[in-house]
């Protein structure tokens, strides 16, 4: 995947120079000539690194960079700001603690690239530190507890079966594997007393637990290899008829890859040992979530297909029991 680099330049013929340069070097370069238009174009593409050269005519350049880190999205995202003279002199008094590099300008556009290059090097040994924080918080949790050990790794495994064969690009698929293996990771935020109590949870502790998607989506947005499985972290316990949490999305407002996992987390949910009941076996377990569809809460056409699949792939069969609880999580 080719890095992102926003430019920031009131001036055209500026930014058309940068452009040429920067795309050849093998960066995909989207260009904006104002503060406001940067901050917007930021939360669309949600760049690798943000270049602003010059005054900007709306908003200061060190105004866009707070307001960048202040945003979990971009918190760790590299930032230079380019000024000159007596503007530089001024504007960075006190004022340089959110930009990672200050250039007055440097001798060549070739020395430039190079700067940028240290810093994305930086900023991807940073992340890949962060991702192994991030992996080990997602393990944690499924060994926190023998009857949910290998969820994330069976969910992964489920939902690449499935949507592999509804027709999924390859894109989508690596966001469905990756965000399998750290949909539960904001259940770090909830408490022990909570996720094992074998009994049903009270309404406050219910709520609770459906933070555990924002939670698990704030930890993983400072990092912009997760950038694609974000909305997947979020949404995967939305349901189609707006019931869900934790935004209530319905139907096919919530993202495909996200419903792809919600069906094959219920699914292992139910056929795993609970703290509230036993496991069921598959068919019963396929009957649950049928009756789910019915009442509006899963898809139904990625069900029927779950459903063929399942059966064809010979997923594990899990003892039955004779009472069926609800899963809450």
């Amino acid at each position: 995947m080719f890095a992102r680099i926003l430019l920031v330049d009131p001036d055209a013929s500026n930014r058309t120079d940068w452009e040429a340069l920067l795309t050849n070097f093998g960066y995909k370069v989207s260009s904006v000539e104002n503060g406001k238009a940067a901050l917007a174009r930021c939360a669309e593409i949600q760049p690798d690194f943000v270049l602003i050269e010059g005054p900007l005519p709306d908003i200061a350049g060190f105004e866009v960079a707070r307001q960048l880190k202040s945003d979990p999205l971009t918190h760790l995202t590299p930032i230079v700001l380019i000024l000159t003279g007596a503007v530089a002199t001024n504007a960075c008094r006190g004022t340089s603690q959110d930009i990672d590099d200050f250039w007055t300008r440097p001798a060549s556009r070739w020395e430039a690239v190079n700067r940028i290059q240290s810093l994305m090097h930086m900023r991807t040994y940073i992340d890949q530190q962060a991702e192994s924080v991030a992996f080990s918080l997602a393990r944690s949790i499924d060994a926190k507890d023998a009857s949910s050990a290998g969820h994330s790794d069976r969910v992964r495994e489920y939902g690449a079966q499935l949507g592999t064969s509804i027709g999924l690009q390859e894109d989508d698929l690596a966001a469905l594997r990756l965000a399998s293996l750290l949909h539960d990771v904001g259940k770090v935020a909830v408490p022990d007393s909570i996720l094992f109590k074998p009994s049903p949870l009270s309404a406050v502790e219910m709520e609770v637990v459906r933070q555990h998607p924002v939670v698990g989506e704030s930890i993983c947005a400072p990092l912009k290899s997760f950038r694609d499985a974000l909305p997947i972290i979020r949404h995967h316990h939305e349901r189609m008829d707006g019931s869900g949490y934790p935004d209530g999305l319905v139907g096919q407002n919530i993202p495909l890859v996200a419903r792809i996992t919600q069906v094959v987390d219920v699914y292992d949910a139910l056929t795993t040992d609970r703290p509230y009941r036993k496991a069921l076996a598959s068919e019963a377990a396929l009957s649950v979530m049928e009756s789910e569809v019915s009442r509006g809460w899963l898809d139904p056409s990625l069900m029927k297909q779950f459903s063929l699949i399942s059966r064809q792939s010979n997923f594990p069969i899990r003892k039955q029991v004779s009472m069926i609880a609800d899963y809450q999580c």
